[in-house]
């Protein structure tokens, strides 16, 4: 899916009187840990709590141009996503990922040739318990994002519509 060129500031300043709350901002919480370019997709929502078994699931189901939102509460202790994950969605055609939480594997993120976002490092895997939940709203940095919404990211932040912008 190729997407027109889109600025955030320029989502922002579009639709800076919108009160409906279609349209939303993500905290600048976020660091880059994967190739660094823009990305926008509809959104697939996954709640992942310390355990990465529906992360999995998804990268390995066709992305279709695609933003994965995984919600790990924010947690610092476990990397919710790592190397071979972010090539796996590279490969299944995902356009992007948000890690409410950490991800691992920093050099291989890298080198995945795919756009990431999460809070930190951290070199702890999860354990695989198979809980979680895809497709349901979740709550990121304050934020509610919803599957079907979109996110458009590029080097001045994140943004969260209800629709496509383009």
């Amino acid at each position: 899916m190729t997407l027109p060129a889109f600025a955030t500031c320029d989502l922002c300043d579009a639709h800076e009187g919108d009160t409906s709350g279609a349209f939303r901002v993500l905290p600048p919480a976020w660091r880059e840990f994967g190739s660094g370019q823009p990305f926008a997709g509809p959104v697939h929502s996954v709640r992942a709590p310390e355990d990465n078994s529906r992360v999995r699931e998804a990268v390995h189901s066709p992305g279709q141009g695609r933003v994965l939102v995984i919600d790990g509460g924010a947690s610092l202790r476990r990397a919710l996503v790592g190397g071979n994950l972010a090539v796996t969605a590279a490969n299944n055609g995902w356009a992007g990922i948000v890690v409410n939480g950490c991800v691992r594997d920093a050099r291989e993120l890298r080198e995945a040739g795919i756009p990431i976002r999460a809070l930190a490092l951290v070199p702890l895997r999860t354990e695989k318990r198979g809980e979680g939940q895809a497709g349901v709203p979740v709550q990121i940095q304050g934020v509610w994002v919803r599957p079907g919404d979109w996110l458009y990211a590029d080097e001045d932040g994140m943004v969260v519509a209800d629709r496509a912008l383009h």
